[in-house]
């Protein structure tokens, strides 16, 4: 690869307004020189750098939003389109398709409830690069002292579909209760407003379509000090009596948690959460003697790297 070109793609995408600023438009007739007051110039050869006795009469300037940024193509006039297409791509192999690990616990809690106290976590995380990624995603819940209610694990393959969004489409496996593999495709980014959205569907081996809509948002009082509202809805196109999920809307949850960032890292926090069973799902709950609205006081972690 040729090194000019490369050093002139540098160059256009660091100083742009160099190369389309074109001084022959510039308006000299409104300068008058004439008016420049030359009389009150120091002779002390240690004050030439003070310009104070200059009357500047003369209008400034005005720079149209052309000669503030080019067009990023402004290269190819002099280089040639096909050798600066190279040296682009090797300069965004260089400085933008890094490969990422991620990490995060979005919720690891203690949940104080009726009856038995429970825990419940929720992580995820990736490795990619800009556009394609590997996502993975647990999640699970239980009481003390009882076998886990529910805990899944789910390997995702993630690609963008825009600055702000990814199509996510991969497998889930259901590690309680009848053995369950499900198909995924979903979305997962942040919508206006920096709303967190993560939408899911699920097909499952036994042919049971559901659904999962999670949202959350981050509203700062301070700089440490932040509190979230979330909301998750559970939906299922079908009663599904061996998992006790009855058709349409499954399950509702809301909760509100107060956080502060010890670091951006590491933030322990404290909230209520409210969840409620609808429908075909309140039914099977109240025919096992459960309450089919359950209120979690809890205390948690959220935390990345």
């Amino acid at each position: 690869m040729k090194p000019l070109p490369v050093l002139a793609a540098l160059c256009a995408l660091s100083s742009p307004a160099l190369a389309q600023e074109d001084h022959s438009q510039m308006d000299h007739s409104q300068m008058d020189h004439g008016n420049m007051d030359h009389s009150e110039e120091k002779a002390d050869g240690a004050n030439h750098g003070d310009h104070s006795g200059h009357d500047m009469q003369s209008k400034p300037m005005s720079q149209s939003p052309q000669s503030q940024s080019g067009p990023p193509d402004a290269a190819d006039a002099i280089w040639g389109a096909e050798a600066m297409q190279a040296s682009r791509k090797a300069l965004y192999n260089d400085h933008g398709n890094m490969k990422l690990f991620w990490f995060q616990g979005d919720r690891v809690e203690f949940r104080a409830r009726q009856g038995a106290d429970g825990y419940l976590w929720d992580v995820q995380g990736y490795y990619g690069g800009d556009y394609d990624k590997l996502w993975f995603k647990s999640e699970g819940e239980g009481s003390f002292g009882e076998e886990i209610e529910q805990a899944e694990v789910q390997a995702l393959w993630s690609h963008a579909i825009g600055p702000f969004f990814d199509l996510q489409a991969g497998v889930r496996q259901d590690f309680h209760g009848p053995d369950r593999t499900h198909l995924v495709i979903g979305a997962q980014g942040v919508a206006p407003y920096f709303l967190e959205i993560d939408i899911a569907t699920f097909l499952s081996s036994k042919g049971d379509l559901t659904a999962r809509i999670e949202g959350e948002y981050d509203h700062r009082l301070s700089q440490k000090l932040i509190v979230q509202p979330r909301a998750e809805i559970n939906l299922s196109a079908q009663d599904i009596p061996a998992l006790e999920i009855g058709a349409g809307i499954d399950s509702i949850e809301a909760g509100l948690r107060l956080r502060y960032e010890i670091t951006p890292e590491f933030g322990p926090y404290f909230g209520i959460e409210r969840e409620w069973k609808l429908g075909g799902s309140r039914d099977f709950a109240i025919a096992d003697g459960e309450d089919p609205s359950v209120t979690s006081y809890v205390v948690g972690l959220r935390f990345w790297f």
